[in-house]
């Protein structure tokens, strides 16, 4: 049995996070001692099937690298080079990709959540149909 060149490239940015459970990334996000952001990636076509994360910041793949490189005119204000981002996408593999993008462009904590979105919600942690504002 061979391996796919994206198996490959998807093991070698794992090699390079440390993956969060869905737990311990709610951990270290209620956690007053760590700067860190959740971020979901996902389109919004899945965010609309499957629901949110009350508080992740929404930001969708084209342009995550932009708005995290401290460098760039096109940064988010919260990003700099020692804030934990937390990536989410739907299942856990675009999020490692991107993780290992961000620390690419000097993000060196970023890491993503095992599972993406699909495991914080069964894990019974906070969600929210798409669009729906908190109280």
């Amino acid at each position: 049995m061979s391996t796919s060149r994206i198996d490959l490239i998807l093991s070698a940015a794992r090699a390079r996070i440390d993956r969060l459970s869905a737990e311990a990334a709610a951990a270290e996000l209620a956690s007053d001692t760590r700067d860190a952001v959740l971020v979901d990636i996902r389109p919004a076509a899945q965010r609309a099937a499957h629901g949110e994360v009350p508080g992740a910041l929404v930001i969708e793949r084209n342009v995550l690298e932009w708005r995290f490189d401290a460098t760039s005119d096109s940064a988010l204000p919260v990003a700099h080079d020692d804030l934990r981002v937390i990536v989410l996408c739907q299942e856990g593999y675009t999020s490692s990709l991107a993780a290992a993008a961000l620390r690419d462009v000097g993000v060196h904590r970023a890491t993503d959540v095992v599972g993406g979105f699909a495991a914080w919600q069964g894990a019974g942690l906070a969600t929210r149909p798409a669009g729906e504002r908190a109280a």
